[in-house]
């Protein structure tokens, strides 16, 4: 079982490597180096990311300005997306990430402390718009896992809802009595396996359309 004194080595050496003189526990922190009138760079160790880890980096920023935090070097695609996962962590808190691997000593710098602004994504926010717009209502609770409703699934509803009251229709039809404008390419696709194509151009509800009536709640065709 990895223990934190065994990342110290590898950390030292990387740090003595640039020019530091490095002590360990210092005033609480467990790795503290100095290269002459420089502020100094602390370094917090874990033997995996935890909340605790970040806790500590983020209270050691009240006396450095170089915070970073370490854990040792695994393998594997779960291991993978939580380094990424917390590289974009540590950079949102100011604080540097370090990983060690373990066999060899190597010490690779996956991000260093500093200030830290997200650039927004303009088209990540405008589908958020766009689905907020359309969206009818709040049929969701916050924090739900699993299926929700979506505007795409509402106007799905709202189709099959259509189709059920009226039986087999072209889409243009749907689209009229529905106001879903992508009536016709909704049922077309059929995402949801709800409608099926009995027509030229003229679809009706499958079994699981009409199941899905039942499971979801939706308004009556208008």
């Amino acid at each position: 079982m990895t223990v934190e004194t065994e990342l110290y080595p590898p950390i030292k050496a990387f740090l003595e490597g640039q020019g530091y003189v490095v002590k360990a526990e210092i005033a609480g922190a467990d790795v503290v180096a100095c290269r002459g009138e420089e502020t100094p760079v602390i370094v917090e160790l874990k033997t995996r990311f935890s909340l605790a880890l970040f806790h500590q980096g983020i209270a050691r920023l009240a006396v450095a300005d170089l915070v970073y935090v370490a854990v040792p070097r695994a393998t594997g695609r779960a291991f993978a997306r939580a380094l990424s996962d917390n590289v974009r962590l540590a950079r949102r808190l100011g604080l540097g990430l370090l990983t060690v691997r373990l066999r060899d000593g190597l010490v690779e710098v996956h991000c260093d402390p500093g200030p830290y602004a997200p650039r927004k994504s303009k088209p990540r926010q405008a589908l958020l718009l766009r689905e907020f717009a359309r969206r009818r209502g709040d049929p969701n609770r916050g924090g739900t896992r699993g299926a929700i409703v979506t505007a795409y699934r509402q106007d799905a509803l709202a189709c099959a809802a259509c189709l059920a009251a009226g039986g087999a229709m072209k889409g243009v039809e749907v689209r009229d009595a529905t106001g879903v404008a992508r009536a016709t390419d909704i049922m077309r696709a059929d995402h949801y396996g709800w409608f099926e194509r009995v027509g030229t151009g003229v679809y009706d509800l499958t079994g699981a359309g009409r199941r899905a009536l039942t499971e979801w709640e939706t308004a009556p065709c208008q």
